[in-house]
């Protein structure tokens, strides 16, 4: 049996937990001569080749006890130890660099720059106040997807357009590149899987000083994400259930879905055991948007998000199934609602939509402007009444 650039990177990092390295480093390079895909060896070659940064003092000492004759192509191999660490820090796959680009502010609204620091660290955010804030507005928290920055996500996502129709407050939290190569939240590491712990007490510590500093009526606050920024959401809702009253997900992973960055790669393919079975019994309600054609996380991943939400549902619910096009692009749309008819969870798998915000701005990165537009459906979903009890 073929072994497959998946299976060879899991054994790798079964045997450098056992202080095997040699034959760690031997199922690396297994990984990267079986790659199938153009982002497996892009992968791999990050893993594998020198940096570019390569001093010209080290290749001299190099090839001062080098054969006179060298290979061209020949790469040079990092040491183990340094491998494992470009794991942790890997840059996702086909992800571009940050997109400069600045939303429109209507005239008086306002879009702030802000901070906020714990004992687990600092991030900056921006805040947009629309121009008919009330007392008790509602408030929408929205985490980017890697790469991207808090603008980056306001632009594609359009939500500052929705939060001024409605009257509701966005924060953006940025993540830095120093806590993630990729500007990813890592969702994916333990330690931030964790109540009161890592980026987890950032985001909520964040949140609940907003609530303070604007009246927010804490009984309306919600999380949304798109790709690490969706599976963020998820743990976000899954840790502080009092604090949130409904996530949103777009592209995202389910909690508990990875530990590390090669088992976050293999959950992204939908094809890794579950890392984590901790009792969903205090889901969030939750809306799911996934596209069927999204090849960096596998729809699969949106389908365990829903599982997870509805078995934590008691008796008393129903579903119901409905399919339609928006925007040009056919939809299934599955719902579970309470005995009132209030959504409890809503997945979408949308036809035809990649790694993308559905019915988002061209001018963000990671949108596709034809099908359902997702934040419209995740306000929706978040205004609605409350479920009954």
């Amino acid at each position: 049996m073929k072994t497959t650039f998946l299976d060879a990177m899991l054994r790798a990092t079964e045997l450098t937990r056992a202080q095997s390295l040699l034959e760690a480093t031997r199922q690396i390079q297994i990984a990267v001569r079986g790659a199938s895909s153009p982002d497996e060896r892009r992968t791999g070659a990050l893993l594998l080749e020198a940096p570019s940064s390569f001093s010209r003092s080290e290749a001299n000492s190099e090839s001062s006890h080098a054969p006179a004759q060298r290979n061209p192509r020949a790469r040079v191999r990092r040491p183990l130890r340094e491998t494992v660490e470009l794991l942790r820090k890997a840059k996702l796959p086909g992800a571009p660099s940050r997109r400069r680009v600045r939303p429109m502010i209507p005239e008086g609204a306002a879009y702030l720059s802000r901070n906020f620091s714990c004992a687990a660290g600092s991030r900056d955010y921006k805040i947009f106040l629309p121009s008919s804030l009330e007392k008790h507005a509602p408030l929408i928290v929205m985490l980017h997807g890697c790469t991207q920055g808090s603008d980056d996500f306001a632009v594609g996502t359009r939500m500052n357009d929705l939060a001024e129709e409605s009257g509701f407050i966005v924060v953006y939290p940025e993540q830095t590149t120093s806590a993630n190569n990729a500007g990813c939240w890592n969702w994916f590491n333990h330690g931030d899987q964790i109540r009161d712990m890592g980026e987890p007490s950032i985001i909520a510590g964040m949140t609940r000083s907003v609530i303070t500093e604007h009246a927010v009526d804490a009984s309306r606050v919600f999380i949304a994400g798109l790709s690490a920024g969706g599976a963020m959401a998820v743990v976000m809702g899954a840790t502080y259930p009092e604090l949130y009253a409904a996530t949103g997900v777009h592209s995202g992973l389910a909690f508990g879905a990875a530990t590390d960055v090669i088992s976050a790669f293999a959950a992204m393919r939908g094809s890794a055991p579950r890392a984590d079975t901790r009792s969903m019994a205090d889901a969030v309600r939750t809306i799911v948007f996934h596209g069927t054609a999204d090849h960096t996380v596998h729809p699969s991943n949106g389908e365990l998000i829903f599982s997870d939400v509805h078995s934590s549902i008691g008796d008393g619910a129903k579903i119901s199934f409905a399919e339609d096009e928006r925007g040009g692009r056919m939809f299934r749309r599955t719902m579970v609602a309470d005995a009132a008819g209030i959504p409890l969870v809503e997945h979408w798998e949308v036809q035809g939509l990649g790694h993308a915000w559905s019915g988002g701005d061209s001018r963000g990165s990671y949108t596709d402007a034809h099908g359902p537009n997702a934040s419209r459906e995740m306000v929706r979903f978040f205004l609605e009444r409350q479920p009954s009890d």
